[in-house]
């Protein structure tokens, strides 16, 4: 998650000892948005539905605590999982309480990164997932972080994304599933044509897909604009 550069947080996940309060109550599942089970599941399915393989290796971007990865570690080729997150401690508690074979994933392909710089991570990834990340940012964030993915990994064949949606001009507008969002303040909406001209200035042919998600995020496929749409 991008840091704030604002005088105040954009998102109740850069409250000052969020983290730290969460963790020490036990509570690694909940601050994640809840909705565990389900949500992972959701992942798992999106990400096979894209064509994900198990000699594929896929960037679970805003990983948490792993609430994907415990699904998806074992279903991969050992070591092919990589995870960034803005909190380094909720990723470790993740893979301390929730993955079942720990020699799957080496601690170090659980980077922390505050700024989507993706400190230390390969180029070489065929699939990357950023599920309810940008739903806690603005607008303007969320363009420079598409933006770093698509230069920091070229050789990226798609790219999983959410997003809350509203129409242009649109201030506060409540979801199918209940959320009210808003394109001032978290959770955060963009008309569509927006994350489709974000996308394509950071190099990709996005288009929204019809896959019902929890809480009313729209799900985005992007692939880079060079490749052809299907995958080898």
């Amino acid at each position: 998650m991008v840091k704030p550069r604002a005088s105040g947080p954009v998102s109740p996940y850069l409250m000052p000892g969020f983290y730290d309060r969460a963790l020490a109550e036990g509570r690694h599942r909940d601050i994640v948005g809840g909705r565990w089970e389900e949500t992972g599941e959701a992942q798992m399915r999106l990400l096979i539905e894209a064509g994900l393989q198990p000699g594929h290796r896929v960037l679970d971007i805003g990983a948490g605590s792993l609430r994907l990865g415990c699904l998806l570690v074992p279903w991969l080729e050992a070591g092919n999982y990589w995870a960034t997150d803005l909190s380094g401690a909720l990723m470790r508690r993740g893979w301390e309480e929730e993955l079942a074979d720990k020699s799957r994933l080496p601690l170090h392909h659980l980077v922390e990164d505050g700024d989507f710089a993706f400190p230390g991570l390969p180029d070489d990834f065929d699939l990357a997932i950023c599920f309810a990340v940008f739903t806690h940012l603005p607008p303007g964030m969320t363009e420079a972080a598409l933006a770093r993915i698509g230069a920091r990994f070229p050789r990226l064949k798609r790219l999983l994304f959410t997003v809350f949606q509203a129409p242009e001009g649109v201030e506060s507008l409540r979801q199918r599933d209940g959320v009210v969002t808003h394109a001032s303040r978290p959770p955060w909406h963009v008309p569509p044509a927006q994350v489709a001209a974000m996308a394509r200035a950071a190099g990709f042919d996005a288009r929204p897909l019809d896959t019902r998600l929890p809480r009313g995020q729209v799900l985005w496929l992007a692939e880079p604009a060079s490749l052809p749409p299907q995958m080898p």
